[in-house]
């Protein structure tokens, strides 16, 4: 019999594969249950599913019932995948995580790369890397491979995927998005003695429940990353509409501006309008109204982005 050529896992896989619903879907490591999640959220039917799989809709009823297994390590790899999953989620070793120094290396250009990806407009395209490095951690992690470089590089991991579903919609994934921003948090206070990651993670925490519209949480989230370290998010706290908190921030970000290279999204000409912004969030309209003939030199102007 001649199988149906697989087809690509569909884009927007990983986004279902992160939620508290996957959660225990993936914990019971059962393949029928597994691909019955799939079709449920993706409203396939077994025929459908066999196509992505490269199964008949006989086989794929088999698998989901139990009747049949995948027994060859080749055929739980592809299943795999097609699903977009890690490896280990179907009861496999990930090569790549056998050499420590290679898969801690493979992590760190993953997360650059997703970063880009994300600041480009392609936050799915970030979250299709992001979500198997983390589960692919979090298993190393759970046997107990807890090295600090496999916890920062979770911390990190966990960050980029929660901002990367706070940046694309529905709404409803906002929450999720705080979800996988408040892990990165835990990973980064195991490490303890990390400031700069700490303050960091805290910010985007905050910014991320702010857009959830837990403000108060999100408020203390932000004091906290600026009593650890002054690199809170002047954005962040304009949106919020705290005025001191917002007016503290911005005199750090005056101060940072005098000192630091000035680049495409630090420089005069993007603090004024972060300004203005947070002005008009706490009430202050008439302050920004004269300010707005303050804006700076064209010479100060961010350089356009290079065409694509």
């Amino acid at each position: 019999m001649t199988l149906p050529t697989p087809r690509p896992a569909a884009p927007h896989v990983v986004w279902h594969w992160a939620t508290p619903q996957a959660e225990a879907v993936l914990a019971s490591r059962d393949l029928g249950t597994i691909l019955r999640f799939h079709r449920a959220v993706h409203r396939l039917n077994q025929t459908e599913l066999g196509e992505t799989l490269g199964y008949d809709k006989t086989y794929v009823s088999a698998l989901e019932l139990g009747k049949r297994s995948l027994d060859d390590v080749g055929s739980r790899r592809r299943v795999a995948a097609s699903l977009g999953l890690p490896p280990h989620a179907l009861g496999m070793t990930d090569v790549a995580d056998t050499d420590h120094r290679a898969m801690v290396q493979f992590g760190e250009s993953t997360v650059r790369l997703a970063e880009i990806a994300r600041q480009t407009g392609h936050a799915s395209e970030a979250m299709a890397e992001l979500w198997p490095l983390a589960a692919r951690l979090e298993a190393r992690v759970e046997d107990g491979h807890s090295a600090r470089d496999v916890v920062r590089l979770l911390a990190h991991a966990r960050l980029g995927l929660g901002i990367a579903l706070g940046n694309v919609p529905p709404e409803e994934r906002l929450a999720t998005a705080a979800r996988w921003t408040a892990w990165s948090l835990e990973a980064a206070r195991h490490l303890g003695d990390d400031p700069a990651l700490i303050s960091g993670v805290l910010r985007m925490h905050g910014n991320e429940i702010r857009k959830a519209r837990v403000r108060g949480a999100a408020v203390e989230r932000l004091r906290q990353a600026a009593a650890i370290a002054p690199t809170i998010d002047d954005r962040a706290a304009g949106a919020l509409g705290d005025r001191e908190l917002f007016d503290r921030v911005m005199r750090e970000a005056d101060g940072l501006l005098d000192r630091s290279v000035h680049t495409s999204l630090f420089n005069p000409y993007s603090l004024h309008e972060i300004r203005l912004r947070g002005l008009l969030a706490t009430g202050r309209a008439q302050t920004a109204i004269r300010l707005v003939e303050e804006q700076p030199a064209p010479d100060q102007w961010p350089e356009p982005a290079p065409a694509e």
